[in-house]
């Protein structure tokens, strides 16, 4: 059936844990993961609430595909009122820590309230207790796994963690799984350290069991991994370049934002790109990248495992960063790199070393970055303020940021504010790069036009991963579509949109989206979940999701108005590449893009729409 059929209820006002019923009348409605569990918190929160509060609640949840063996079924969200952008965030991650909570028998857990001092949750099998974590309390995301493991003398249980940058509210703080894996975007690391959960810690035994159709369901995987094997992105290019693939492919294209968006093209590209980690460096003849890595179930392993160069000013003094560890993925190394225009590829490597150990999503971190540099270049900040010296292009600023923001120092405490938040503070509020207070990611979307409109209409601020129309507008999937014009963007984008809910809240990776199409994942979940899920269903069920998420953000108070660029992106056109002279037409796709959705000039869904989507 797909599902345990199973939720925790977790009360860490009272101390209590207690199990549930799933909301199956729900589950045939959402699926899973995001869709389900924002069904859940959108049923149980007020819109308006505090992130910060203890009336917001904060969701884990699993897909009914996650910890089967359909490829990629490790993926997990969680779901909150975002600490970044008060609107639905809804963040996955991968690694083993999904998986494990469904081995453990449970769907999903849902946290309510605030502990009156720091605490973890452990889960093993059907047991479930709060236990003090005032021991962990200030430690790292690394040494937060550690000491769980060793404490209950075993090593294979799933720790999912926040570092000090939840416990200190940085607001783009994550929450770590596994030690490189996490929840990465809007700050849902920032509310779970508000409420005093230091970490999750599962072990589960039971497996999965249940699958509807077992015959039906090993053929679907099979059938659906030779599509993965078979493609030159899933089988080829994300195995041995990883997602860092793209730095040179966009950079080329001029669509590559460098030192805050000023410029599209970044001339050090090469330096930081995956062939760059492939190369051997002069100081001791190795790589930095020391081989790939998969998640829970992968047939794709994009993952990065690196090695630093020990000699590298950042660590030479630092022997814990020395072994190998996660590695760089494509927009980390944008936004630690391009976005401030350091090509010091080992600077960039210690930077996400240091996001991954202390819980920061490296995308904000690195854009919030860029936007203080911009702002030290144009004297708006000064080496006072910051404490150092911060023009475009050092690594030595990279480096000495990341310290301060990661522990809450100085200057640090301010770039934890978010690119949108510092900005306004030193009354420029059009210096940050983003969207509903979400960072950008690494598209620059005068070059990739369908982007800009992906980003101004996502839910849950900025983001790439809720409509990647780089699939179609770069690398031709499904169908190549020019990425210089707004001609059609705003059907694809919906059509990404809605998709991409479905692969979400099945609980698999949005990568096998290279290669499948819903045709693909359509007979997995018709064998695995009981209930007609034809292809129909599923599209309805995406575009459900997408409305639900909207209805949300509507009622907590952001408009149309939010849905929008920064003033950048529509006024200064590319200077150079093959995007040069063009601004992005938001402004032209946005009233289409209303329209094809079923809303009104206003961006509210029209009464039609909410009744044929059953909301």
């Amino acid at each position: 059936m797909g599902w345990n059929r199973k939720v925790l209820r977790v009360n860490l006002s009272a101390g209590t844990c207690t199990p549930e019923q799933l909301n199956m009348a729900w589950a045939n409605d959402y699926l899973g993961s995001r869709g389900l569990a924002s069904k859940y918190l959108i049923s149980e929160i007020d819109p308006k609430v505090d992130p910060l509060s203890p009336d917001n609640k904060m969701i884990m949840a699993t897909g009914p595909l996650t910890g089967t063996m359909a490829s990629t079924g490790g993926r997990y969200t969680v779901v909150t009122k975002g600490a970044l952008t008060n609107a639905i965030a809804c963040s996955n991650s991968g690694g083993f820590f999904g998986a494990e909570m469904k081995f453990a028998g449970w769907d999903m857990i849902i946290f309510e309230g605030k502990s009156p001092k720091p605490v973890y949750l452990y889960v093993e099998n059907d047991k479930a207790e709060l236990r003090d974590a005032g021991h962990l309390w200030g430690k790292t995301c690394w040494e937060t796994e550690e000491t769980i493991k060793r404490l209950h003398q075993d090593p294979l249980i799933r720790v999912s963690s926040i570092g000090g940058a939840g416990e200190n509210q940085v607001m783009f703080a994550c929450i770590v799984n596994d030690l490189h894996r996490a929840a990465g975007r809007s700050g849902v690391g920032a509310v779970m350290g508000s409420k005093n959960l230091k970490a999750v810690a599962i072990r589960g035994t039971k497996g999965v069991s249940g699958i509807k159709d077992f015959p039906a369901f090993l053929a679907a995987t099979n059938a659906a991994k030779k599509v993965l094997a078979d493609n030159a992105v899933t089988g080829q290019g994300l195995p041995k370049y990883g997602t860092q693939v793209l730095m040179n492919v966009i950079n080329e294209m001029g669509a590559l934002p460098t030192r805050n968006h000023r410029d599209v093209q970044f001339e050090e590209a090469g330096k930081i790109s995956a062939e760059a980690m492939h190369e051997k460096r002069p100081s001791d003849g190795k790589a930095q990248l020391v081989t790939n890595a998969a998640c829970f179930g992968c047939t794709i392993a994009c993952g990065r495992i690196s090695k630093i160069d020990e000699t590298h000013f950042s660590v030479k003094n630092s022997p814990k960063y020395w072994g190998a560890s996660g590695g760089l993925e494509y927009e980390a190394a944008w936004a630690l790199g391009a976005a401030n225009g350091v090509g010091d590829l080992e600077a960039l490597q210690y930077a996400n070393l240091l996001c991954n150990e202390h819980g920061m999503d490296p995308i904000s971190f690195g854009a919030t970055v860029g936007a203080a540099m911009e702002m030290y270049e144009t004297g708006i900040l000064s080496k006072e303020q910051i404490g150092l010296d911060a023009p475009f292009g050092s690594a030595e600023a990279l480096c000495q940021l990341v310290e301060m923001t990661a522990h809450g120092k100085g200057f640090g405490k301010e770039l934890g504010l978010g690119s949108a938040r510092l900005c306004a503070k030193y009354g420029h509020p059009e210096l940050s790069m983003s969207v509903k207070g979400q960072e950008f990611p690494a598209y620059d979307s005068r070059g990739i036009q369908g982007m800009g409109l992906a980003y101004a209409t996502s839910n849950r601020g900025a983001c790439h991963l809720r409509g990647y129309t780089v699939a179609s507008e770069v690398l031709g999937i499904p169908v190549k579509t020019d990425p210089l014009t707004t001609d059609g963007k705003p059907e694809l984008v919906k059509a990404f949109q809605d998709a991409t809910g479905i692969f979400d809240s099945a609980g698999i990776c949005v990568f096998t989206s290279f290669a499948w199409t819903l045709a693909d994942v359509q007979p997995q979940l018709q064998a695995a979940c009981e209930g007609d899920w034809s292809m129909d269903k599923l599209n309805l069920v995406g575009e459900r999701i997408w409305n639900m998420e909207r209805q949300f953000n509507l009622a907590a108070g952001l408009s149309a108005k939010d849905d929008d660029l920064p003033p950048r992106l529509k006024t200064e056109p590319a200077k150079t590449g093959p995007a040069k002279g063009l601004v992005n037409g938001l402004d032209k796709m946005k009233p289409e893009y209303y329209k094809v959705r079923g809303w009104d000039s206003a961006g509210v869904p029209e009464q039609a729409t909410l009744q044929r989507l059953g909301l």
